[in-house]
């Protein structure tokens, strides 16, 4: 091929938020496939709070990004050229293939999309954002009947997409979000029964009205002092799921603990967290049945994208800063 690939390398590490100069725009020529890869033009590249933690040089569930490398992201594509037989030119694939307009990789760790899912779909709810929600409410919030089901970062790519199955399970969903909008957007086409804008207001007085029965499941993902005002709240027997703790992925200084955690000893309730890399072998399943149920119109998702991969350090910064809403997605090429 002609053409040259586009990649964005991570160039420091930061201290604080992301800025420009930790990141390196640089143009590469395309890296041909060996025997068992595959070449992939990436369509859409998901950007994730986790990347901030891959960022950083410090122990985690994988090995940070080095200096010089590639920064690591999940994206899905259209395959180019194949030296894997399970794989042909035209077959739209996902995977690991990282900031750049190309990716050569082993075709064993591609997945193969259906022809006729939305990839924005199936960078959604169909995707690692679904499969959090999913098997974090399921699993790890067993949810019942009648239950309270609190979820923060209410209008992100997991959080709206929890509170839809709380619903579906029979549950009250109650989102927090950090704007007027983002709370009609989650009551008036998402179907929570409540919502809180945590940015106005007293936040345990406007929790308690959205949750007059206490909280029998809190599905965190800011943590922070919306963990520490919801451990307040929580019913005797309650699950706190453990998604992510995006207030605090920036902190340049030690971030203090939950003052509240006895709450869990006198409520006898659970604090758990979890990888979705643990439920890969169920993933099929998860797809399955929200499949069916995004058909049913029972879940709904919106995709925030911005255009041009050039353009994906500063839109990055949109998941600290809340601006974005729903799933928020880097447009690489053309569909």
């Amino acid at each position: 091929m002609t053409e040259n690939n586009l990649q964005v390398l991570l160039a420091s590490r930061p201290e604080g938020l992301p800025k420009g100069s930790d990141f390196e725009i640089k143009e590469q020529p395309i890296e041909d496939p060996a025997e068992g890869e595959v070449l992939v033009r990436l369509i859409y590249l998901s950007l994730d709070p986790a990347m901030r933690g891959w960022m950083s040089d410090r122990k985690s569930y994988v090995a940070p990004i080095g200096i010089g490398e590639v920064m690591r992201g999940l994206a899905a594509g259209e395959v180019v050229v194949s030296r894997d037989e399970r794989f042909s030119p035209g077959d739209r694939v996902a995977g690991l293939l990282g900031w750049q307009r190309f990716a050569t990789v082993q075709g064993k760790d591609l997945e193969k999309l259906p022809s006729g899912v939305p990839l924005t779909l199936a960078m959604g709810p169909l995707g690692m954002t679904g499969m959090s929600a999913y098997f974090g409410l399921l699993d790890i919030g067993q949810p019942k009947a009648g239950e309270t089901v609190l979820v923060s970062g209410g209008a992100g790519a997991v959080g709206s997409v929890v509170g839809q199955i709380a619903r579906i399970k029979g549950c009250r969903a109650v989102g927090i979000a950090g704007s007027d909008d983002k709370c009609r957007w989650l009551e008036d086409d998402l179907g929570f029964d409540a919502t809180v804008n945590y940015k106005t207001g007293n936040l345990r007085d406007e929790l308690k009205r959205a949750c007059p029965n206490g909280v029998d499941i809190y599905f965190d993902n800011v943590g922070g002092e919306i963990l520490d005002t919801a451990l307040t709240l929580i019913n005797r027997g309650a699950r706190i799921v453990i998604c992510g703790a995006i207030s605090q992925y920036n902190a340049t200084t030690p971030v203090p603990g939950p003052s509240n955690y006895l709450s869990l000893l006198v409520n006898r309730a659970r604090m758990e967290g979890f990888l979705i890399f643990d439920y890969q072998d169920r993933f099929g399943a998860a797809q399955a049945e929200l499949g069916q149920w995004i058909q049913e119109g029972k879940i709904q998702a919106r995709s925030d994208i911005v255009e041009g991969l050039e353009n994906a350090p500063q839109a990055l910064l949109r998941l600290f800063d809340g601006s974005n809403t729903g799933k928020l997605l880097v447009q690489v090429g053309a569909e």
